[in-house]
Formats: structure tokens, sequence, C-alpha cells
């Protein structure tokens, strides 16, 4: 009998489907890591949620998961109190993928990044849209009122390391790429249609969108 090729062999072993089996392959967390998430917004929490400037979001339902990235000036996620945090709703794209999952899923991850700092900060909770007068009032960015905010109660706050940011040098100019190795989303979005236009006419026109929208409220 032929031997399998290295590929084919490698193809055919099976997969993790088992938390043990995973966790055989892995040595046990320290007590420390295990007991890391707290169900509240401490102070230090508090201050450093003050400092950030992008969060992503990861939402699920039935139909599939999303993760998106939030920005504003720092501190434009506002806490609330102790067990609650909110931002507003700026402008987007429309689609509402995260937030149609939240309406069947309130389930919600978040990750705060603040720039230099490779250490991130997670929040995980139950999310809810509101409309609340007070809600919409504390969330307001430079003035803006918005329409509608995202606030979380909170279940688990916890400080994640920062290995992966140190790896991937995220931080350090000296890594980045050189802008004109890069694809320009035009091109992404031409390639993937096979669109018989000029990608420079839809970066265009993003650039255009960008600067008449930026700081919108979601749903104008």
């Amino acid at each position: 009998m032929t031997a399998p090729a290295p590929d084919d062999a490698a193809m055919s072993q099976p997969e993790i489907s088992d938390v043990d089996d995973l966790r055989s392959r892995y040595h046990e967390a320290t007590p420390a890591v295990l007991h890391k998430a707290r169900p509240v917004i401490d102070p230090e929490a508090a201050r450093l949620i003050s400092l950030t400037p992008l969060i992503v979001i990861a939402t699920t339902s039935a139909s599939g998961a999303d993760s998106s990235p939030r920005g504003g000036p720092p501190g434009f996620v506002v806490t609330l109190d102790e067990h609650t945090i909110a931002f507003a709703d700026l402008a987007g794209n429309n689609r509402l993928d995260s937030y149609a999952n939240l309406l069947e899923n309130p389930a919600m991850g978040i990750l705060f990044l603040v720039p230099g700092l490779e250490e991130t900060l997670r929040v995980n909770g139950r999310a809810r849209l509101t409309t609340d007068p007070g809600v919409l009032d504390r969330t307001a960015v430079d003035g803006r009122r918005p329409k509608l905010a995202v606030a979380i109660d909170v279940e688990e706050c916890y400080v994640h390391c920062g290995k992966a940011l140190r790896r991937s040098g995220l931080w350090d100019p000296s890594t980045w790429p050189d802008h004109e190795r890069l694809p320009t989303a035009g091109e992404v979005i031409v390639d993937q249609f096979s669109l018989d236009m000029d990608p420079g006419v839809i970066d265009t026109d993003l650039e255009a969108n960008y600067r008449e929208t930026l700081w919108d409220r979601g749903g104008n």
C-alpha cells in the first residue's frame, strides 16, 4: 500500500472536538489567571476606559458572529457606574449587524485598545440598545447627542496580557508596512466583485463620505 502524501496525512488528522481533548494539550492555568475576571469596573479600569479611543465589539446570533470596531475621542465609552458602561451610536454603514445580533442575543465582548499600551482591557456582559435620555446625555460626543446608545451590564472585566500586541509590533512604526504595498479599499472591493471600474473612484467616494459623515449620529 502506498503511503499517503504528507499533505493527505495532515488532512486526515482528527480535529479537536471536546474540551477534555483540548485541555489535555495544555498545562493548567494559574489561579491568578483563572480568577482575574471581576464583575465590576474598578477605578483603574475606569481610568483606562476613559483613555481608550478604539474598541472592538463582538456579538453573535443564529445567523452568525460579528466583530466590529468602534472609535471616538478618548472617553467616548463612558463608565455610568461600576456595573455599567455605554457608548453612543455614530454614523456607520447601516447594515446594523451588531445591533441586530444584540436583539437576539445580548451577550457582547469588548476589547479596549489604547495606543502604545500592549496590554488590553476586556469586558464581557449583556448589552442593550437604549434611548434613555440620561444615557444619551452622558454618551454625547463633542456635544453631539446620539439617537441611540449601547449600554453594557458588566459581567467580567479583566486585563489581557500584551503578548499578542508585542508579537505583532502593532505600536512600533518600524514594523508598519509601506502604504504603497497596501491595497486600497477600492482595490479590494473591485477585486471581490470583479468590477469593471477604476478603484480610485471608490476610494475618492469613501474619502468624501468620511469627511461629510464622520461625526454624524447613527441613523442620520
